[in-house]
């Protein structure tokens, strides 16, 4: 669900980590239009500075598949083949999430983080999906004012909702032009079967992570026959694509706050936020309160140097999934309010070692041969926006929702319900997949306690899966489940390897040896 969604240090590290260009073949993008099917990829080495064996080429696929022989796009792919041919049993695609993330550097970031026993079997294939990265990129020409598009709800502000609303969508119709109808998940999951074909493939595996189960879910019911073994790590409730996963985040933003103000009361002696869960909330509230009347100088880093009240907000729907990170965070913040420096000890070192790993996230400045700053967000919008036609058009609506939901969930209610750009956008071309067949080969993993895509998100993508399979890690925390050396890994594995489900749902829970993750603030991907 960038929103950057939070992911393991690995993968947010590794899609950022270097400037070098990737190498894509040439020869593919001469095909004819008509024989796109019949291309064979011409796999180079992908970097001068990585393993020979990370291999990228380019393939040239419709951008409207009802019109195969119309306008091309580039679909950009990698490879990392499997490393014992004997006991190969065929391709595994993966998707990191977005919309709008690339997912070229997946097969390398893979290689070191899966178990042995699945990289024998598989050649692990990686794609930038269309209009993200190197395939054929979209740019809107946003600002990053105008990329923010967690807006709280005012009476006072709403007209310039609306009007930054209209503009985005404005802009992207005039900077995408024909493209921007044909950005879609549905589109997307051809490309797939595309990828597929080319590869000589009667089926492929799959690991989708965040957005990408949705994706994944979206390919096993357009083409359940090509389905091997899908993995759906940390799921998208198709019921509630795209608007009800954005209020979903509000939903569950109430269960999680109070879980997060009874351990900031217990460690009330260590932080002195209040000694009981009620004296939490209220310290909080009032330092939304009184940034809102006079922004806190913060030397926070993933923070703006002055922290208003709505930012607290903001940062507090992901973060409060983490207890311990977030009340150390709240507590420095507190003491910025009170013209106090940073807690000093051990206490302040692991503070700003975890300020400082998010970091490490954070998107390179784009280079020549890099896309737009605002390609993922563009992306973004095109997805969530073209996907389905459920987003309300009367933008009266919005500011009736909006205040609604700031009275029932008033950490994130009127931010996750104002107005959005879908508001403004042309109908899609095409309805959302109905999720109407058996989806036997499916297996989704969930943590409890996830910031992006919460537990009932996840129950409803098994529910809407219908003979799906679902381990739950019970306690778990963090966004993505596999492989991090969580209970749910076993089940992963085994599944990947065998292709024998779990016989029934499981529940479990993970030693206590297991690191706790380390969140990171949104950015431009948001599932």
């Amino acid at each position: 669900m960038r929103l950057k969604r939070f992911t393991p240090l690995l993968t947010a590290a590794g899609l950022m980590a270097t400037a070098v260009p990737m190498v894509f073949a040439t020869s593919a993008v001469a095909a004819p239009a008509n024989d796109y099917l019949d291309q064979q990829p011409d796999w180079q080495q992908c970097r001068p500075d990585e393993p020979a064996s990370f291999e990228c080429a380019t393939l040239r696929v419709p951008l409207d598949y009802q019109r195969p022989d119309g306008t091309m796009i580039d679909l950009a792919i990698s490879r990392i083949k499997s490393t014992n041919p004997a006991k190969r049993h065929g391709v595994l695609l993966m998707n990191p999430g977005g919309p709008g993330g690339s997912g070229l550097m997946d097969p390398l970031i893979s290689s070191w983080s899966l178990p042995p026993e699945v990289r024998d079997q598989y050649d692990l294939i990686g794609f930038d999906p269309r209009g993200v990265g190197k395939s054929g990129p979209i740019t809107c020409g946003l600002t990053p004012e105008e990329q923010q598009f967690q807006r709280p709800y005012r009476p006072e502000t709403f007209d310039s909702d609306v009007a930054w609303a209209k503009g985005v969508a404005d802009k992207c119709r005039e900077k995408v032009g024909d493209k921007l109808p044909y950005i879609t998940t549905r589109n997307t999951a051809r490309d797939m079967d595309t990828l597929r074909t080319v590869l000589g493939e009667k089926k492929i595996s799959y690991l989708g992570k965040s957005y990408g189960t949705y994706l994944g879910a979206v390919y096993s019911q357009m083409f359940p026959q090509n389905t091997d073994r899908f993995v759906l790590d940390s799921g998208v409730d198709p019921a509630r694509v795209w608007r009800g996963m954005q209020q979903v985040w509000a939903e569950q933003s109430v269960p999680d706050f109070d879980r997060w103000t009874k351990w900031a009361a217990e460690h009330n002696a260590e932080f002195g936020l209040g000694d009981s869960a009620k004296a939490v909330s209220d310290t909080f509230w009032a330092l939304v309160e009184r940034a809102d009347k006079e922004p806190i100088k913060f030397d926070g880093r993933g923070w703006p140097p002055e922290v208003t009240g709505d930012d607290i907000r903001r940062n507090a729907r992901g973060y409060a999934y983490y207890p311990p990170f977030f009340t150390e965070l709240f507590s420095a913040l507190k003491a910025a309010s009170e013209g106090k420096t940073l807690p000093s000890g051990a206490e302040a070192e692991k503070l700003q070692k975890a300020l400082a790993d998010q970091d490490q996230g954070a998107p390179a400045a784009a280079g020549a041969s890099e896309p737009a700053a605002d390609n993922s967000t563009a992306v973004w919008w095109s997805v969530v926006c073209g996907d389905t036609d459920t987003w309300p058009r009367d933008p009266g609506q919005y500011a009736k929702d909006a205040a609604r939901d700031k009275k029932a969930y008033p950490l994130f209610g009127d931010i996750s319900s104002n107005i959005k750009p879908c508001a403004f956008w042309d109908k899609p071309v095409e309805q959302a997949t109905p999720m109407d067949k058996k989806a036997k080969n499916v297996l989704i993993v969930q943590n409890e306690w996830d910031p992006q895509t919460p537990l009932t998100s996840g129950q409803g993508l098994h529910k809407a899966l219908k003979g799906s399979r679902m381990v739950t890690v019970a306690g778990g925390e963090g966004h993505i489940v596999y492989p991090s050396g969580s209970c749910a890994d076993a089940s992963v594995t085994k599944y990947l390897t065998t292709g024998q489900l779990p016989p029934k749902d499981l529940t479990c829970k993970n030693p206590s040896a297991v690191a706790e993750p380390k969140p990171v603030p949104n950015g431009p991907n948001r599932y």
